[in-house]
């Protein structure tokens, strides 16, 4: 990829199914900040911690803050996606399936946002990716599975740890006084974090996505040269922040009382 953001607009020009990728990923990242929103505001709402315009604004500004500041130190996330499968076929035909592939991601995340379905856009942009390669290429010889190992690993200790501290924290605050007061006090950090670490790992998820487009249009996808260049790395922390914005701008999060934890709501 260009280091120069004019060089990367006139290319744009030029070519056609570069153009399309950007559009279809500038989509997919809009839809994940849409979509993740309530996950981290729903809990600060409903308990009064904060109302509903401080709660976008904190997790819209997280969420920025922790794409541009985590991938400055370390890509490595990116680097994971970037390298997850291997396109064969020449810069149009891998052009054409990873495109297919993002398609893919906004529509299954639109359809499930529509219905109110629990689903994670990480997941599936790596699932998208990985299908996009496989088809391809004709076999599973493209996938590289060390990268998919990462996924499944971080998938099964997140949930682990998760019900290893929500036990614990529930038999905690069973003995503390006030611990009403305390929990409501502790949304407006659980927020912040869940937005910042959101941003962190899904931000840069859309920026190895969009690297590896953009090397697959210049028929090369060499993982020697995979740098990331602040525009780019600016231009994702705010469509990121952009798509927190539009997802929280839903009504049924406007008041406390409108809040549901049913995952189904319609």
């Amino acid at each position: 990829m260009s280091h120069s953001f004019f060089a990367f607009l006139q290319q744009l020009g030029e070519t056609p199914a570069l153009a399309l990728f950007t559009l279809l990923t500038l989509g997919v990242l809009l839809v994940n900040g849409w979509t993740d929103a309530p996950n981290a505001i729903a809990g600060a709402v409903v308990t009064g911690a904060l109302p509903f315009r401080r709660a976008v604004i904190l997790a819209a500004v997280c969420n920025f803050a922790g794409v541009c500041c985590v991938t400055a130190v370390n890509a490595s996330v990116a680097e994971t996606v970037y390298s997850i499968a291997a396109f064969s076929g020449g810069p149009r035909a891998a052009s054409i399936a990873l495109s297919a592939g993002m398609a893919g991601v906004v529509i299954w995340a639109v359809v499930c946002w529509r219905w109110g379905i629990p689903t994670s856009e990480s997941h599936a942009l790596v699932a998208g990716i990985t299908g996009a390669a496989v088809a391809l290429e004709g076999s599973w010889n493209c996938v590289r599975w060390e990268s998919w190992g990462k996924v499944l690993l971080g998938l099964l200790l997140s949930t682990a740890a998760g019900f290893w501290c929500g036990r614990q924290m529930g038999r905690w605050a069973g003995t503390w006084k006030g611990s009403d007061r305390l929990f409501c006090c502790l949304q407006l950090p659980g927020a912040a974090a869940t937005a910042f670490f959101h941003g962190a790992q899904d931000g840069q998820k859309f920026l190895g996505v969009f690297l590896l487009g953009t090397a697959l249009v210049q028929g090369r996808q060499d993982e020697q040269t995979f740098v990331v260049p602040l525009w780019l790395l600016v231009f994702c922390a705010v469509g990121m922040a952009l798509g927190t914005g539009m997802g929280t701008a839903d009504h049924r999060y406007r008041r406390p009382e409108m809040v549901t934890l049913n995952p189904w709501m319609g």
